[in-house]
């Protein structure tokens, strides 16, 4: 059986979720190894092909809108509606403060609050935790 490009999968899926279900590994060494079980494809494989494809331009363009303005020969309005397009598609990106870093003031908990990032009950626990040295 020929091998299928991932854009196939996509155009054969028409925007309708799925699970992958099976998966055959391919290094030399592994060729017979399945592994079964229900896995869910991350939030970028399941952009359109169209979407994947400008998000790998916008990369390979070091985030530069100008350069994508030339590569697509579209106006900046236009790369920057496809860009927030694609991005109400993606999860936010949350990420962890590294443990080492000093605890937020009360003022940037606050902000934070107030810009919904975080909740109340976030507020207190952070305020409630000991400081280091004390």
């Amino acid at each position: 059986m020929p091998i299928q490009d991932w854009q196939a999968l996509t155009r054969l899926a028409g925007g309708t979720p799925f699970l992958i279900e099976r998966v055959r590994l391919t290094a030399q060494d592994m060729t017979n190894v399945t592994i079964e079980d229900q896995f869910e494809l991350p939030p970028m494989a399941r952009l359109p092909a169209e979407d994947q494809i400008f998000v790998a331009a916008f990369v390979r363009c070091h985030s530069s809108i100008k350069q994508m303005e030339k590569f697509f020969g579209v106006s900046y309005p236009t790369i920057k509606n496809r860009l927030n397009r694609i991005g109400a598609l993606l999860p936010f990106a949350e990420v962890e403060p590294a443990p080492d870093a000093e605890p937020a003031s009360t003022g940037e908990l606050l902000s934070r609050l107030e810009r919904g990032e975080i909740t109340v009950k976030d507020v207190l626990d952070q305020l409630q935790q000991p400081k280091e040295g004390a």
